[in-house]
């Protein structure tokens, strides 16, 4: 009980200080939704087939930039955090006080997690407001689900990608260059209804695109489903897995340079 105590106050903590920095607060949640608006614009006429459904382009952005919103608040902002963290001996501060490193990591994890949420929340909700998007009421628990497989997947990946980084100037492009990429071929900035043989199995590799098509059938389950992907959800379990023990086994508190 102590620990939790102690996670959840270092979570109070972090909280606070991400809402006192008001313009990265406001455009951590703008990004996405500038996205959203942007790709809208650029991709709105059509319609997509997504599990048997007829959908516009517009309504495959929504849970398309939801896996956005959630990709970069787990991956590329843990990353970038724990990296800068480090860099400035923080985590060599931390380390040497009673409060034990693991209940530290959990609680920006926790805290990564929950702006995913908050973000999520909106996309769907801005969706529903201004694209006439469909919320998966239905599909609910196939939706918390795969937002809670996928966010802790890219948890643990931010986590293990702090390891290669080996400085905080580097720690943009190596972390942005990582994932920024992969949205491309992984049916999140670009539907991809007939992928090139090599596109698909990039997409395939990597668990960029099994949350995107997690999320999308639990966005738009296919007739007589419950919105489950089994597949795309072992997919992200077996690379959080990954991304776990390498971090487990990798990584520092102490300063690289």
């Amino acid at each position: 009980m102590r620990i939790i105590g102690l996670v959840l106050r270092q979570l109070r903590y972090t909280n606070r200080a991400f809402w006192r920095n008001p313009a990265a607060a406001f455009f951590t949640i703008a990004f996405p939704l500038m996205f959203l608006v942007i790709f809208t614009t650029l991709f709105g006429r059509g319609r997509l087939d997504i599990n048997g459904n007829l959908v516009s382009p517009a309504t495959f952005y929504v849970p398309a930039i939801a896996v956005f919103s959630a990709i970069s608040a787990c991956y590329s902002n843990v990353a970038m955090s724990l990296i800068v963290a480090r860099e400035r001996g923080v985590l060599k501060r931390i380390k040497a006080t009673p409060l034990p490193g693991g209940a530290y990591l959990a609680s920006r994890i926790l805290h990564a997690v929950l702006i995913a949420l908050v973000l999520v929340a909106i996309c769907a909700i801005f969706g529903a407001l201004f694209y006439d998007a469909a919320l998966p009421v239905r599909s609910l628990p196939a939706f918390i689900v795969t937002l809670s497989v996928g966010s802790a997947c890219f948890c643990a990946l931010g986590t293990a990608v702090t390891t290669i980084v080996p400085n905080a100037d580097a720690a943009p492009a190596i972390v942005n260059a990582t994932f920024l990429p992969l949205l491309f071929v992984s049916d999140i900035f670009i539907p991809l209804q007939d992928p090139a043989p090599w596109v698909a199995f990039i997409g395939d590799v990597f668990p960029f695109k099994h949350f995107s098509t997690a999320m999308q059938h639990a966005f738009f389950p296919a007739d007589g489903s419950l919105g489950f992907t089994p597949t795309s959800l072992a997919v992200m379990g077996a690379w959080g897995l990954g991304g776990l023990l390498v971090a487990v086994r990798r990584f520092t508190w102490e300063p690289k340079r």
